[in-house]
């Protein structure tokens, strides 16, 4: 046995670094082992200051946005004025299906929804004509957003005076002596609900103009020029190259104006027929204004507030599945 002063100090130094057990422990691996604990916990201390710099965000989106909708929920059970409140239970949901007027207001507002693919298919032309980069193509561009931006009180003011028995539309027609295709756009139940239709293809049309224009701009141009080396021809290139790049966006498009056609048309019933003729063009957040505000129903107005979110909660259900889709495509 090797017995040199050299191998007697090893031994000593490893038998003061043995713990009481008799098991070696190595002194060099113990700050390891706190850098790593300190490592742990460093993630979760940043994570824990992330959620309190977003907690007053968060406490300011449910004081607005959640105890409203609590409210709303818990008033759809009661009947009465609104200091005077008596709990019915579900009668005013109950009550709403058997009430005539609301069942028209949810199927004009399904009616409107057919608005969608026409405004789809329209913004979707325009903007693959708009691609081509005709002569002003920009100047047409903004032109056909200028209605996007307007007030929706203006623009229903507006084809008020061009649309009603006596407007302008029907002036000039019977002036060109079209007697026949003068109508009363507003006051008849066969033509006011596709009216309002129009009014809002027309108003809504410039954001999906701009919208499809913006995603074909992103389109690699390698790939435009590959299809038309192999001879492909311009409508092909239109329609077998360019849509398909931008299916998601024209999804998500749709999505979005289905949620704004089914609750943000309000202005534009109320301004060019109040509901009318005789409730035939009323929809969902007209009947909401007129239960809750005109005749005081409050808990019938929120049960059908409360109806009118599940069905948009439907729809923006549906949109955070396509972003979720597309963002998972994105990676």
């Amino acid at each position: 046995m090797d017995s040199s002063p050299a191998t007697a100090v090893g031994a000593a130094t490893a038998a003061a670094d043995r713990p009481a057990g008799g098991t070696a422990v190595s002194t060099a691996r113990s700050p390891r082992r706190r850098s790593s604990r300190a490592v742990r916990r460093r993630p979760f201390r940043h994570s824990a200051w992330a959620y309190l710099f977003v907690l007053p965000a968060t406490i300011a989106l449910l004081f607005a946005f959640g105890y409203p909708l609590f409210q709303v929920v818990e008033t759809s059970f009661y009947s009465g004025s609104l200091g005077n409140l008596t709990y019915v239970g579900t009668q005013n949901y109950t009550g709403l299906f058997q009430d005539p007027v609301f069942v028209q207001s949810i199927l004009n507002n399904l009616k409107l929804l057919a608005t969608v693919p026409v405004m789809t298919a329209l913004a979707l032309a325009v903007a693959l004509v708009l691609n081509t980069q005709v002569r002003g193509w920009r100047k047409y561009r903004s032109i056909t957003f200028l209605p996007y931006i307007l007030p929706a009180t203006a623009i229903g003011l507006t084809f008020g005076y061009l649309l009603e028995q006596s407007g302008i539309l029907n002036t000039f027609l019977r002036q060109w002596h079209l007697d026949a295709l003068a109508q009363d756009w507003l006051g008849s139940s066969s033509f006011v609900v596709p009216t309002i239709g129009t009014v809002i293809i027309w108003q809504q049309l410039g954001f999906g103009v701009v919208v499809f224009s913006a995603a074909l701009l992103g389109v690699p141009q390698e790939t435009v020029e590959a299809a038309r080396m192999d001879g492909a021809n311009g409508w092909q290139i239109q329609w077998s190259i360019l849509v398909p790049q931008i299916k998601r966006v024209i999804e998500f498009f749709i999505v979005l104006e289905a949620i704004a056609v089914l609750s943000s048309i309000f202005t534009y019933v109320f301004v060019l027929t109040k509901g009318g003729p005789g409730n035939t063009s009323s929809v969902m957040e007209y009947y909401i204004f007129q239960n809750g505000f005109e005749n005081g129903a409050i808990g019938v107005a929120s049960a059908a507030a409360v109806v009118l979110l599940f069905l948009a909660g439907i729809l923006i259900f549906f949109y955070l599945r396509l972003r979720a889709r597309s963002e998972e495509g994105a990676r």
